[in-house]
């Protein structure tokens, strides 16, 4: 579904069916640390651009949101876990490093990009 930002987003929902007016992010953590989430939050949060770049299923990514600088401004702290693993994931644009070593394609299309033609073969 499209989130207030305009781009594709899994976690966000919204429903204005029969007077309903339901707008939620359904990453953000629901704890006590976490401020409540606003469609502006949508604007600055790198969720949507991770899930178009790893399509991966088990990485799963989880969004607090803190008050910095005496309240005025909010900061989105994004955590990104592996659930097959059970690990937590360094870079989560390019994913789990155990899932990325189980799939040896990759690293061979990746070689392909990166392979330099010979000036030789004219």
């Amino acid at each position: 579904m499209r989130n207030p930002a305009g781009e594709e987003c899994r976690y966000y929902y919204q429903d204005y069916h029969r007077g309903r007016a339901i707008r939620e992010c359904r990453n953000v953590l629901q704890d006590s640390q976490s401020q409540p989430w606003l469609p502006a939050d949508c604007q600055r949060c790198p969720v949507p651009a991770i899930l178009r770049a790893n399509a991966d299923p088990s990485l799963e990514l989880q969004v607090s949101i803190e008050r910095k600088w005496l309240g005025f401004k909010r900061e989105l702290k994004l955590s990104a876990h592996c659930q097959k693993h059970q690990q937590t994931v360094a870079d989560p644009y390019v994913g789990c490093d155990a899932c990325r070593a189980e799939r040896p394609g990759l690293d061979l299309f990746r070689s392909a990009l990166t392979m330099e033609e010979d000036p030789d073969d004219s």
